[in-house]
């Protein structure tokens, strides 16, 4: 079964930082690309970064470049989502998401809060 767990969200300060994870199984890792969502109170879901599985390339949607670093540690089927100057309006639900099969797969997230 392919599995999803996000973790590692909370409560940061405006400006602060936070490392939210993916922990993945059921399936090859390493040979997936993988991304992150997030979905705000109230709003759609929207894509925040990917990283490819083969180059590594990273990808970001422009209002986090340069405050989000994408990762990924194969040999631990982990996906890492590094978040810096943290603004109010990243508040939202993170999941991690990868397309396995045909179809776009998702697990539970992780709530991240910025506020003071």
């Amino acid at each position: 079964e392919v599995q999803l767990q996000a973790s590692g969200g909370g409560l940061v300060q405006p400006g602060g930082s936070l490392r939210i994870s993916c922990v993945a199984s059921g399936f090859t890792f390493g040979n997936h690309e993988m991304s992150w969502v997030r979905q705000a109170p109230g709003k759609d879901q929207e894509w925040v970064s990917h990283i490819n599985s083969g180059d590594g390339g990273t990808y970001y949607r422009d209002s986090v470049k340069g405050r989000f670093t994408i990762s990924r540690d194969n040999a631990k089927n982990t996906l890492y989502l590094q978040m810096d100057n943290l603004r109010p309006e990243d508040t939202a639900v993170y999941y991690c998401a990868t397309s396995y099969r045909g179809d776009t797969i998702t697990g539970p997230g992780t709530l991240v809060t910025v506020s003071s």
